[in-house]
């Protein structure tokens, strides 16, 4: 398939991308009771909150690992029970802090994901391996092929000996629950790799990528890829609501709370924010207790304060360059 017939499939529905960006069932506030709101990832049927805690925040230096584990734990205290996690960040140190968060009765609490970066089956069954030693359990919720970024990348994880394999037999064995893939730097990328899962008649369970206020004016997630994923019932996973800090530094005057709410607004089943203080956990919660269903209006009045800036992807920069790209940085990974 050419580009621009995918390209084609996806922008035909792009009408959708407000119309459907809220489902009665995901509407509204907090539940009561709860100060996070509760989705359902994809046609899994599972219930996941909102709101997402990133992993590769708990693991940087500048947290010590006694803050990481307080900061996992109070977010699944109060009902954050989404994780995520890779198995290079911070060379592995999320995963082995996270991992010690969730002892004590912690993992009961959590829906936890991890990422691997390997294309080849054994790569991709080694690292599936470590990480469920350093996450300290027998499987992971939701287990994802990291960093889908290369036109050929999802070539080498469905061929013979590819990755694909490995995550199939984890699953098998009951490591891993549910699968999918994730990626930053072009729609056409995440289209190519659908279109590869139905030539293998296989069905992802989640896709993650880039979902924000810029997102939308320039090589768009949201307008190209999610229409997609709402229309084949897999689960959508946003991330980057920030850009990093990026967008909060661009001057276009917006206010996380507010990049918050346009990621709310959307039809994810979760957006993952990175969280290394209990300010920036205390954000996350107070975004999904006040946030209402936005109407079309109060949408395009948001794009219009960051249209200019966004336009040309100055401030996407997982999008237009290699800053973020750590398979680039670490070819080694791919296997």
């Amino acid at each position: 398939m050419q580009r621009r017939d995918f390209i084609k499939t996806a922008t035909t529905a792009a009408g959708m991308a407000v119309s459907t960006s809220i489902f009665p069932s995901l509407a509204g506030a907090a539940d009561a009771g709860s100060e996070m709101i509760y989705r359902t990832l994809g046609s899994t049927g599972e219930k996941v909150s909102a709101l997402g805690l990133g992993g590769y925040h708990i693991g940087r230096s500048d947290v010590s690992e006694h803050e990481s584990i307080q900061l996992i734990r109070a977010a699944l205290d109060r009902g954050m029970n989404f994780l995520d996690n890779c198995w290079d960040y911070n060379n592995g140190v999320s995963e082995i802090r996270m991992g010690r968060a969730l002892q004590d009765g912690y993992r009961q609490k959590a829906f936890l994901m991890t990422k691997i970066d390997g294309r080849t089956r054994e790569s991709a069954a080694q690292q599936i391996d470590e990480s469920l030693k350093r996450l300290q359990t027998d499987h992971v919720d939701l287990m994802q092929f990291h960093e889908v970024i290369r036109l050929e990348d999802p070539d080498r994880i469905f061929a013979e000996g590819g990755a694909m394999e490995a995550m199939l037999a984890a699953k098998q064995s009951g490591k891993v629950r549910y699968i999918g893939f994730t990626g930053h730097k072009d729609p056409y990328v995440h289209l190519r790799m659908l279109e590869m899962a139905k030539k293998y008649n296989f069905h992802f369970d989640a896709v993650q990528m880039p979902l924000n206020v810029m997102d939308a004016h320039f090589r768009s997630f949201g307008e190209q890829v999610v229409p997609v994923l709402v229309r084949e019932k897999i689960g959508i996973l946003g991330m980057k609501c920030f850009g990093d800090h990026y967008i909060l530094d661009s001057g276009t005057g917006v206010k996380p709370i507010e990049c918050l709410h346009y990621c709310l607004n959307l039809p994810v089943s979760v957006q993952i924010t990175g969280i290394d203080s209990t300010q920036i956990l205390d954000q996350a919660f107070e975004a999904a207790k006040t946030f209402r269903p936005m109407s079309q209006q109060q949408v395009a009045a948001l794009l219009e304060k960051t249209q200019q800036a966004a336009v040309a992807g100055k401030f996407e920069l997982y999008k237009t360059t290699s800053h973020f790209d750590g398979t680039a940085h670490n070819p080694s990974y791919l296997g």
